[in-house]
């Protein structure tokens, strides 16, 4: 039986050394040089002549990360009053990294596996974001597993159904399952719910939502965006270079797909962010040339409103129980990344720092390493936790404002594309959402709500 592989038999391609000087990159930094991919190496591993961290050479970083980011847009932290409603854990992908997915076998008809996983009808969702909406959120993100028997639309389900080789396109009827997700465009319009903004279909989900067909990706988005689609997460990203897509998620797009479909997305004039997921097998060359793919896609789209660098939670991954990885990224290694996406991504104004990943302390730590948004409410969480984060699900506009202020910096609530801003009084209690169709500064969830919430127990694993 053949070994499997473990964080010692990796090797790459790419790997983090350069003929740049770690104070010739600096200084480019400070500047406000375009940087090149050698230039980010050498700032996020504090130089490449020595091993490790330099602390002092971070902070020099850290420092003029800050600084650009205060040139940019100034001292407001933004925030968003907004839902997860993830339609289902259902997957057969296989990717290493991930804890979110059940494989999709077990929630078919005649199994006798029970899944721990969920899937939601349009129905459903249609409920869930009403409610939310009548509470005071103004967006609904979405991100789901690659659920076989999802169709784009029903001429998509035409074409599966008559299929010569189902299995060749990852194809099962809804009939095989439990519970039917519907169709893609079904569970968009399910969502569009009196205005709210909803935030979907990632690149990988639109790859999903065309298998089979000829059908180009701008098809695939123009049908969403009728539905009901108004931006696209650009999620399914992790690193942006093949020799680490093998490793973690060989079944997944691949790079050039990615950008492909980011782009269409764009030509049908649907805004996007865009991510990166480190601190697994990849090292700061990957790091770096992933930055460089997104730069690259923002010169020729300019549709990116926020950058969004994720750090890796390994704890409960298949990555983490195979030996291929052992820990996820250092503190250290966090705040470079935050600091050096500011400096090189030059043309995106905004760089998020996810509490949910960092936590509350780190989380604001990053908002002084160059990130200026710090995500939203997340009234239902489920990716992270079920990877083994431990940092909650919901965060209140009250506790924005008091954690934001605490730093100095003025607290923000905004619309999905910062178009709408208003600034949040931590003065003025009870603190809630103003923006959104029904909004009216009351908090989202009542005292008990939030207190449950807080106890609630993360699911089981697996």
């Amino acid at each position: 039986m053949e070994r499997p592989v473990t964080e010692d038999d990796l090797t790459f391609e790419h790997v983090p050394e350069t003929d740049q000087a770690f104070e010739n990159a600096l200084a480019k930094a400070r500047d406000g040089d375009r940087l090149t991919v050698d230039d980010a190496i050498e700032l996020l591993t504090t130089g490449t002549d020595a091993e490790g961290i330099d602390r002092t050479r971070k902070e020099r970083v850290l420092e003029a990360a800050d600084r650009r980011r205060a040139e940019m847009v100034g001292e407001e932290v933004t925030f968003i009053a907004n839902l997860n409603n993830n339609v289902t854990t259902a997957c057969n992908v296989g990717c290493l990294f991930c804890n979110f997915k059940d494989a999709a076998h077990t929630f078919e008809r005649e199994t006798e596996i029970e899944t721990a996983g969920f899937t939601k009808t349009p129905e459903e969702s249609r409920e869930i974001v009403a409610d939310a909406v009548e509470r005071g959120i103004y967006e609904v993100t979405s991100v789901s597993g690659l659920h076989p028997a999802f169709a784009l639309d029903e001429e998509h389900r035409e074409i599966l159904d008559a299929h010569p080789n189902p299995k060749e396109v990852n194809y099962k009827p809804p009939a095989v399952y439990e519970t039917s997700p519907g169709t893609y465009t079904d569970q968009i319009a399910a969502m569009s719910v009196d205005g709210v903004h909803v935030h979907s279909m990632t690149p990988e989900e639109a790859y999903h939502a065309r298998r089979g067909t000829d059908w180009s990706y701008e098809e695939v988005y123009r049908r969403l965006k009728a539905a009901g689609l108004d931006t696209v997460p650009g999620t399914a990203a992790e690193i942006l270079v093949e020799e680490v897509r093998d490793v973690i998620c060989p079944g997944k797009i691949g790079t050039d797909d990615w950008l492909e479909a980011m782009e269409a997305a764009a030509n049908v004039d649907l805004d996007m962010t865009a991510t990166i997921m480190y601190g697994h097998v990849e090292n700061e060359a990957h790091r770096a040339l992933h930055l460089e793919r997104i730069r690259d896609l923002q010169d020729r789209t300019d549709n990116i409103t926020e950058f969004v660098p994720l750090t890796f939670i390994h704890q409960n991954t298949p990555l983490f129980e195979h030996d291929v990885v052992t820990s996820g990224a250092s503190a250290d290694e966090d705040e470079l990344m935050i600091a050096v996406s500011r400096l090189f991504l030059d043309n995106i104004d905004h760089i998020q720092s996810s509490w949910v990943k960092y936590g509350d302390e780190q989380g604001l730590k990053m908002l002084n390493c160059g990130a200026d948004d710090y995500m939203g409410t997340i009234l239902s969480e489920e990716i992270t936790k079920r990877a083994g984060g431990g940092f909650g699900e919901y965060r209140s506009f009250e506790e924005y404002a008091e954690m934001i202020t605490s730093i100095g910096r003025v607290p923000v609530e905004r619309s999905t594309d910062y178009e709408k801003r208003q600034v949040v009084d931590p003065d003025e209690q009870p603190i809630g959402p103003q923006l959104g169709p029904k909004a009216d500064g009351t908090p989202l969830l009542t005292s008990e709500e939030r207190d449950a919430r807080r106890t609630q127990t993360t699911p089981a694993d697996d």
